[in-house]
């Protein structure tokens, strides 16, 4: 059996392994060191075999840089690091995350994540280097909102949705 897959905030440390990842998995680096603090990494044997960002931006945030090794997908990685930060947007008062992607609508709307149009995306998201470098105009933009105690969750399959660092999956 594998060992179990370690979930901790990044530190600056990390910055080279998460560049690293980012680019094999062909995902921006636009703005992703400048927004470092917002990254949850997957670790294996103190391996970084994911990662998953949240920018704020008041009451709103992107979700970026979702990045699985190609030797961890289809093991609950993923699914793990987008609950995690979820649950952290959740906690700090997020009411609406923002993402875009060119290839994984589907997995997005298994946690309730919509189509939305580049328009009905608040400000200052847009105004990220996610939206106006990172990103080509033809990515779909998805939300997932929520507001009161209603669990952004409870649509979605979760494997991991706790607050301990230590997930096995």
């Amino acid at each position: 059996m594998d060992d179990p897959i370690r979930l901790r905030p990044a530190t600056l440390a990390d910055w080279p392994q998460v560049a690293q990842l980012l680019s094999a998995m062909q995902l921006p680096l636009d703005g992703a060191q400048e927004h470092l603090s917002g990254f949850m990494l997957a670790l294996r044997d103190g391996q970084l075999v994911g990662c998953a960002a949240l920018e704020r931006y008041g009451e709103a945030a992107l979700l970026r840089s979702v990045a699985v090794r190609t030797e961890a997908r289809s093991s609950g990685v993923g699914r793990a690091l987008v609950n995690a930060v979820l649950a952290q947007a959740r906690a700090g008062g997020v009411r609406q995350v923002v993402l875009l992607t060119e290839t994984a609508h589907s997995y997005f709307s298994s946690f309730g994540f919509r189509k939305i149009s580049r328009a009905e995306t608040p400000e200052a998201v847009q105004a990220s280097a996610e939206f106006t470098t990172a990103c080509p105009q033809s990515a779909i933009v998805m939300v997932l909102e929520w507001s009161g105690v209603a669990d952004p969750f409870s649509r979605a399959p979760s494997q991991a949705h706790s607050s301990s660092p230590a997930v096995t999956l």
